[in-house]
């Protein structure tokens, strides 16, 4: 079984297949920005980008997701090691806090920003609702966003 990881192909060995994304993207293809949350698509911690939109990779049988692109937060810095004008964002607006849901909460904006540029606060409550942050940082990630669509970066 071929992935399409990051821009790149990956072979997946077949008795992989009934695993879920988040499993082979961590355990076999050694990809640990994708977090394990809580194993249930209900915290956003494993959001990845499939073809563009944002999805819970923790819930996604891999066998599932046949040629279509997948992004992870490693995927979004460019090949050269500079970072997403949201990685960017992120940090030069203080969002992490202890950082273990912030590739998930990524993740989520960026299928948001791929889907709408400028979103509008009630666009951007909507999308990041459903990820989860035990830190309290959603107030800052929001703040971000809004502040990254106003700027039209």
């Amino acid at each position: 079984m071929d992935l399409h990881i990051n821009g790149r192909s990956h072979s997946v060995a077949p008795e992989w297949r009934d695993e879920s994304l988040l499993q082979v993207l961590r355990e076999y293809l050694g990809l640990v920005g994708t977090k394990l949350g809580c194993g249930q698509g209900q915290c956003g911690a494993c959001t990845v980008l499939l073809d563009g939109t944002a999805v819970r990779s923790c819930l996604l049988p891999v066998a599932s997701v046949g040629a279509l692109p997948v992004t992870t937060v490693e995927g979004l810095a460019a090949t050269d090691g500079r970072l997403h004008p949201l990685q960017q964002a992120w940090l030069d607006h203080q969002v992490p806090q202890c950082g273990y849901c912030q590739a998930g909460q990524l993740m989520c904006a960026a299928g948001l920003l791929r889907r709408a540029p400028r979103p509008k606060p009630e666009e951007i409550d909507a999308a990041m609702g459903g990820n989860l942050c035990r830190c309290g940082t959603q107030h800052r990630i929001r703040q971000t966003l809004k502040a990254f669509a106003k700027e039209g970066a």
